[in-house]
């Protein structure tokens, strides 16, 4: 079983110099504000009591680059095992930065990943559900702002 969970809180990057934007015409177009949240891929088997939890994010300079062949636009920045069906993971437990991994285990975990479905379509769709939810909650956001501001 195959569980992926993010969060949008804090998922959209900061945007550009505030002197370019300060700059910028009114009549130029922004930028799309584009959700990119970490999300943690959880793989649980039946037979163990232990879940493969492989954590992952979005690089700033990956995100948008279209034109690259095969490029991944996700990668995974930690993988851990966790006791399967604890609500809390222990800290204690032992978590692999991929940072120092051998390129062809990391390589390895990718295609397992992709395997089951978490791949570059499945990241880029993330990314719209992420962005779709961020702007609802903003619109939220600003609406019980102004209702607060507004009550006596």
């Amino acid at each position: 079983r195959i569980t992926v969970t993010f969060n949008i809180n804090n998922s959209i990057p900061p945007s550009a110099d505030e002197e370019t934007q300060e700059e910028q015409k009114p009549e130029e177009q922004e930028p799309d504000l584009t959700s990119t949240p970490n999300f943690v891929v959880e793989v649980i088997k039946d037979d163990t009591k232990q879940t493969l939890v492989l954590d992952c994010h979005y690089p700033e300079d990956e995100v948008g680059h279209e034109g690259e062949e095969e490029s991944d636009i996700f990668t995974i920045r930690e993988v851990s095992f966790q006791p399967t069906g604890e609500s809390d993971w222990k800290d204690t437990n032992y978590t692999l930065n991929t940072d120092s991994l051998d390129w062809a285990l990391y390589d390895h975990l990718m295609d397992f990943l992709a395997d089951r479905g978490v791949d570059n379509t499945f990241a880029d769709e993330l990314i719209e559900l992420s962005t779709a939810l961020e702007h609802q909650e903003y619109i939220k956001f600003l609406e019980d702002l102004k209702s607060f501001v507004k009550c006596q």
